[in-house]
């Protein structure tokens, strides 16, 4: 193998490929990032058995070949060589990866390319498109709502259900539930599966916020599905099993609306959290109505306490909610529209919140029981 690639285009590559490569593995290739010849370029392939991620880098070919070195190394290495210089590439005996840029040489020893697992693609034709930009907002919206505690496998993934032109995200914990539903490229038959959060995160990652279409390829067997854009391919294995039936637990209806700035109530409640934090992280809203309309956002604890009002325009009954402060940022924190409608039906029932002028997300929150 040798060839000529230019560094910012390999530094880029690897940034992305290695967040696929397995952290600890008793497989010391996994460790390794794959290096191929192929289509006039070089291919750059990690895994970790459950994502694998593939990019090509454009390049100069002399001789056809491949390796696998220490990504780690290699990505840190060639993100300290000068932007705009040419890389030369040359596997020479006992695998040993040699490497030239300027006045820099180094030399890797690497693990033999046939030891590195393939990673299969799940065909040729793409089961849809969808845009990037909107998938990537929906991703943003959903993914950090999924379980990562093992202890349910089912939810640390993502539910995917496609129907027709439309595709709903579904991802819930114990705790929460968020729900985004957007408009697909492609007709395509109905089809559910769970794909696993991590992954949608590392996909996130590499979605641009165009319009620009992103393939997705579902196989055949429905174990995995793949991810393919410009010069780069996603590849993740599904979670098997059944998703809870989460349309169960959404609230049909409210007894209290109250709509306000979203970014304004997120500044009120992050210090709270942090006296919070130092008890049982429970944070109070106290939902006001007639000439006290508004909320007022509290926390207590043995270190203090925290109160902040925030301005809202109150609709209905006026109530008192305890939640998880982390859960509460964390909607508040995804959410892109200014305002956000908050929606109760009393202190025990799940607090939703859906973003002002965006019907097509809903986030739900469990209430947490205190003793007042």
């Amino acid at each position: 193998m040798k060839l000529s690639v230019m560094q910012e285009n390999l530094a880029r590559g690897l940034s992305v490929v290695s967040r696929a490569v397995s952290a600890r593995s008793t497989l010391p290739v996994l460790a390794n990032v794959l290096l191929r010849t192929e289509d006039a370029g070089l291919k750059l392939t990690a895994t970790n058995l459950e994502i694998g991620i593939t990019y090509w880098v454009p390049g100069k070919i002399e001789t056809d070949g491949a390796t696998t070195v220490p990504a780690k190394l290699l990505t840190d290495l060639v993100s300290s060589l000068q932007g705009g210089d040419r890389i030369d590439l040359e596997l020479g005996a006992n695998e040993t990866l040699h490497l030239k840029c300027g006045r820099f040489e180094s030399n890797l020893k690497g693990i033999d390319a046939d030891e590195f697992p393939s990673i299969q693609t799940t065909g040729e034709r793409a089961t849809t498109r969808i845009a990037q930009g909107v998938l990537k907002r929906a991703l943003a919206e959903t993914t950090f709502a999924a379980a990562s505690d093992e202890a349910r496998p089912i939810l640390t993934g993502v539910l995917a259900r496609f129907e027709g032109d439309v595709l709903t995200l579904a991802a819930a914990d114990n705790y929460r539930i968020a729900v985004k539903t957007l408009t697909v490229l492609d007709t395509v038959a109905d089809v559910s599966v769970v794909i696993p959060a991590r992954a949608l995160s590392e996909l996130t990652r590499i979605l641009n916020d165009t319009d620009d279409p992103i393939e997705v390829l579902l196989a055949q067997a429905r174990n995995q599905v793949l991810f393919r854009l410009d010069g780069i391919d996603l590849v993740s294995r599904l979670i098997d099993g059944q998703f809870p039936n989460y349309q169960q637990v959404m609230p049909q209806s409210h007894a209290t609306r109250a709509v306000l700035d979203r970014e304004e109530l997120l500044r009120a409640v992050r210090p709270a959290a942090l006296i919070a934090h130092e008890s049982a992280n429970i944070v109070k809203l106290q939902v006001g109505v007639g000439d006290e309309a508004g909320i007022i956002v509290s926390a207590n604890a043995e270190v203090g306490d925290h109160v902040g009002h925030v301005e809202a325009a109150v609709e209905g009954d006026g109530t008192t909610i305890a939640f998880n402060a982390r859960y509460l940022a964390d909607v508040l924190a995804n959410i892109s529209a200014d305002q956000v409608a908050l929606e109760l039906n009393g202190p025990l029932s799940p607090g939703v919140f859906k973003p002002i002028g965006d019907d097509r997300y809903v986030h739900v929150v469990m209430p947490v029981r205190t003793t007042s």
